[in-house]
């Protein structure tokens, strides 16, 4: 988190957080579109199910470390970058849950007191 004097840290461009948090597939399927490879060609190539890789693309299922490695090899996108994406995108989207953040912040209430 940047931290700048006199600023209110969650005001600071590189620190908002989107509304929406954005699935590794959204960025995997714009990519795939933009080279002109089919999700079934991609598929067949990667030795996965069709099905299975057009769920990750339409954002119904996460990239796994396997998923991530073979997209790597098929694709030259870093497997890194996409399992943090998938990360950021599963703590983002729990942090959205109200059942949740209210669980959290018993948690915190009961750990005050130790």
């Amino acid at each position: 988190m940047i931290k700048i004097e006199g600023i209110d840290s969650h005001m600071i461009a590189n620190n908002l957080t989107p509304y929406e948090p954005t699935h590794p597939g959204e960025v995997l399927k714009e990519e795939i579109e933009f080279r002109g490879i089919s999700q079934r060609k991609l598929a067949t190539q990667m030795g996965v199910a069709y099905s299975v890789l057009n769920e990750v693309l339409n954002c119904k299922r996460p990239v796994t470390t396997e998923y991530a490695l073979l997209l790597e090899a098929a694709l030259g996108i870093e497997a890194e970058m996409l399992l943090k994406m998938q990360s950021r995108y599963n703590v983002q989207t729990i942090r959205q849950n109200k059942s949740w953040n209210d669980r959290l912040a018993e948690i915190r209430k009961a750990t005050a007191v130790l």
